[in-house]
């Protein structure tokens, strides 16, 4: 069972299919306020919160339903621990997938891209 289902139960629905961005990993935890999942981009960590889909499910209903804040590591790359903190900033609000699938798309091709030239 996914760690977000586990956390944030069964009937939880991100509104995409998780294992076509096998790059995000879930880092869910029932003390937050939604799923989020980190990925690793060219500049660093990058972390998406995947809120309820119905507004007033949400803690903070004026909240996107989808965002994506900078983060930073505190781990290792073999143990990684990637939150936001106070420095952190947020790149990305939307309530819809298709933009979020855009962007997520660019920062996986550049991804490639840059891993492909080392």
């Amino acid at each position: 069972m996914d760690l977000y289902k586990q956390e944030f139960g069964q009937q939880f629905e991100l509104g995409f299919d998780l294992t076509q961005y096998p790059w995000l990993v879930d880092k869910s935890w029932h003390n937050d306020v939604s799923p989020s999942f980190y990925l690793k981009t060219p500049t660093g960590f990058m972390v998406l919160w995947v809120d309820y889909e119905d507004p007033k499910q949400r803690e903070d209903s004026e909240q996107d339903r989808y965002v994506v804040m900078t983060a930073v590591n505190s781990g290792t790359d073999e143990s990684p621990e990637v939150y936001h903190d106070e420095d952190s900033e947020k790149i990305y609000s939307s309530e819809e997938f298709i933009s979020l699938n855009t962007l997520l798309s660019r920062l996986i091709t550049s991804n490639t891209k840059n891993s492909s030239h080392n």
